[in-house]
């Protein structure tokens, strides 16, 4: 269940009953209209002189200096490219070779699910000027390019294919594929999902052979979604979606020679039920490193493959009392001889230097704060960068330490949220900086720290905060019953009184590893809150225990029993905001979304003499009706954790509903099941208990398209005004 799809619809929306007159901000400015989006800086397509980088503007690929800003040249004209008959005339996205000679063009793409896609792809020579179809009678996925740039290799009907560019023959690498049962190449759903990854075949050094992960997913159970498309009959999608305790798609590893077009299969030990959440490629095209998580994810091995043989041997081997999560943290040094890698065994994340054997030579990070983002090796200046929460859970800042863990400095020490896109180089950096008060601005710094020139500081938007008189958020933190210390945020209404009754509108997440509580600008939620406290609210938000930021004892205390101390942690702060003499503690709502839906949910029913209304938006009911990985991860599975599931399912209590309760859910939802919803449904039915509740078919889990989100926060609007 993941984040970053759904954090812009985190908001809430809410007219107070006071009179107090409307204000400027309104929903349709907010998600109509749109007029409130700061202007972007999309990650940088670097060049590999680390000066230059290139940007998609009006259908051409054109190269700037970083320095400068200066436009250097037009690399490639997608509107002069229809001499290609199969070609739409439109560039969607590219990607260079390593050369930088040959460009992948990527058109007229459509998701499959979250990270998956098809479209057409093309090649196209920046020295010949020639554009090639890489396959013209269907879409295709992960069109990617050998490192020499001879050969793209993509999956097609889940089988894997490439084409050599040199002598124009297409080779078919698998043949077993086959839609719901059969997938090579390419990640299954849950494997997408949560494991954040779609592409599963990747190109060896030598670009010689081709490592992939092959998914039976025959045995897993189906899950049937209902569109309607104003048809005689709905239009069905079946699809294999592994719910807890079910089975899983076996998955394995292969290694395709181009040369003997022999398939070599991985001699992973299969005895027990497992994943394979990464395989990765050393720099020895006779090394692929594995990644083995056992199904209860709280023991990781990483494997050694001889890519000729098969063979297998145990580089390191990782256990954790909970759980471990996955990264792409891992890095090999060019002499082959180490790899990075990042741990929690600290019980904080970090950065450690191993021998390509396993053997650990030091760590590279060390302390009380949790590192949250790996940028790179800077192999010439043996030092590597990274973010880091070391000031403040609520802070992230820009730092950079040797590779031997010596010399650990800072180099972006701004207070609020830093994050960093450096060159190829390493000699320039992009920093996005924003807090909760201002809207990002990019700064390009050289490698010593000097500000090169501002890309981006979004003062038009700047200038809107003032003509619209928004309130200041403000940091606040309290000590609950059970002595922890939990961090807030708060926007007081605009002409505050203190001798005021205000109600209360709480916004949450909550989810495992998690923040909202961050010193960072909010996107489209911080209009809508402003809206709310120019209306006469007093709107907060709130870190339960389980979320980041603080290390791992803080974010997976929660293991076993998801929901409930964060349900406690949530009620409290709600206690804590009605004790306020400002506020009228009769009249608190909560609102979230996914994860926070199903926190919003438990907090109505568990919190019945706290909150007054609760607004869930695609929330989980029974933890039983979710995927394998996420669940089992935190939860095990329903057998071995009776009580966790029985114990933390808002279904299991809706004879407690008091308040006033708005259910909303896409009846398309791929990831929560709208089953989910109507099963609550059901039980409040049962329990003769009155809800509101809208459905939105065919929408998935961000119910946008076609009105969909201003149709949906109009009726939250409506029903906090009459309920709350």
């Amino acid at each position: 269940m993941r984040l970053n799809n759904i954090l812009i619809v985190f908001t809430l929306f809410i007219f107070s009953t006071f009179g107090v007159s409307q204000s400027s901000i309104t929903v349709e400015k907010i998600w109509n209209e749109y007029q409130y989006i700061p202007n972007r800086i999309a990650g940088f397509n670097f060049m590999k002189d680390g000066r230059h980088y290139t940007k998609l503007e009006n259908n051409i690929i054109v190269k700037y200096d970083l320095t400068t800003g200066e436009k250097v040249d037009e690399i490639l004209d997608g509107n002069n490219l229809n001499s290609n008959k199969e070609y739409s005339g439109r560039i969607g996205s590219y990607e260079f070779s390593d050369d930088e000679k040959l460009i992948i063009v990527k058109t007229e793409s459509e998701p499959i699910y979250r990270r998956s896609t098809k479209a057409y792809f093309y090649i196209y020579d920046r020295e010949s000027e020639v554009l090639k179809t890489i396959f013209n009678k269907d879409k295709i996925s992960f069109a990617s390019l050998s490192q020499d740039g001879s050969k793209v290799a993509y999956v097609y009907q889940n089988n894997i294919y490439y084409l050599d560019l040199e002598t124009n023959e297409r080779h078919q690498v698998t043949t077993d594929g086959k839609y719901n049962e059969i997938i090579n190449g390419a990640a299954d759903w849950v494997y997408e999902e949560e494991f954040s990854f779609a592409q599963a075949f990747f190109w060896s050094p030598d670009g010689q052979k081709i490592a992939y992960q092959k998914f039976d997913e025959r045995a897993v159970p189906e899950f049937t979604l209902t569109n309607y498309r104003n048809n005689l009959y709905p239009e069905y999608v079946t699809f294999k979606y592994p719910k807890v305790g079910e089975k899983n798609a076996i998955v394995s590893v292969k290694i395709y020679d181009l040369k003997s077009e022999k398939t070599v299969d991985a001699d992973i030990d299969d005895s027990e039920d497992h994943y394979i959440p990464r395989i990765k490629w050393t720099n020895d095209a006779n090394r692929l490193f594995v990644y083995k998580l056992n199904r209860h994810q709280n023991k990781l091995e990483l494997l050694n493959v001889n890519t000729s043989t098969g063979e297998v041997s145990e580089v390191f081997k990782e256990k954790n009392k909970f759980y471990i999560d996955i990264s792409d943290d891992i890095h090999f040094l060019e002499d082959n001889k180490s790899f990075i890698w990042s741990s929690e065994k600290s019980g904080y994340n970090h950065l450690y230097l191993y021998e390509i054997n396993g053997e650990e030579k030091n760590a590279i990070t060390k302390g009380d704060f949790d590192v949250t983002n790996f940028y790179g090796y800077d192999e010439k200046n043996k030092c590597i960068y990274y973010q880091a929460a070391k000031n403040s859970p609520l802070e992230r800042q820009i730092y950079k330490v040797g590779i031997n863990g010596k010399k650990d400095k800072i180099v972006v020490g701004t207070k609020g949220t830093n994050n960093a896109q450096f060159s190829s180089t390493f000699d320039y950096y992009v920093n996005n900086y924003s807090n909760i008060n201002t809207p990002a601005t990019y700064n390009v710094y050289d490698r010593n720290n000097e500000l090169v020139r501002t890309l981006e500081n979004n003062e038009n938007l700047k200038s809107k905060q003032l003509k619209e008189n928004v309130q200041p958020v403000t940091f606040f933190n309290f000590t609950t019953k059970d002595n922890v210390d939990l961090n807030g945020w708060m926007i007081k209404p605009k002409n505050f009184d203190e001798n005021g009754q205000y109600p209360v509108f709480m916004y949450l997440y909550g989810g495992p590893g998690s923040q909202q509580v961050t010193d960072s600008w909010k996107g489209q939620n911080y209009w809508w809150f402003q809206m709310l406290a120019q209306q006469g609210y007093v709107v907060a938000c709130v870190d339960n225990r389980g979320t980041g930021g603080r290390g791992e004892n803080f974010r997976k205390m929660t293991y076993m029993q998801l929901g409930h101390f964060e349900t406690i942690d949530q009620i409290e702060a709600a206690k804590y905001l009605g004790s306020l003499p400002y506020t009228d503690k009769s009249r608190i709502g909560i609102f979230g979304w996914s994860y926070g839906g199903y926190m919003s949910s438990l907090c109505l029913l568990k919190g019945n003499d706290t909150f007054k209304a609760a607004i869930a938006v695609a929330p989980v009911t029974n933890w039983r009706w979710y995927d394998t990985v996420y669940t089992e991860r935190f939860m095990r599975t329903e057998k071995e954790n009776p009580e966790g599931y029985a114990n933390n399912s808002p279904i299991n209590f809706a004879d407690r509903l008091k308040g006033h309760y708005l259910l909303v859910h896409g009846m398309g939802d791929d990831n929560v099941h709208f089953q989910n919803s109507a099963e609550m449904a059901n039980a409040l039915i049962k329990a003769n208990k009155q809800f509101d509740t809208y459905y939105y078919p065919n929408r998935h889990h961000g119910i946008s398209g076609d009105n969909a989100r201003l149709h949906l926060y109009t009726k939250m609007t409506d029903f906090l005004k009459e309920k709350l």
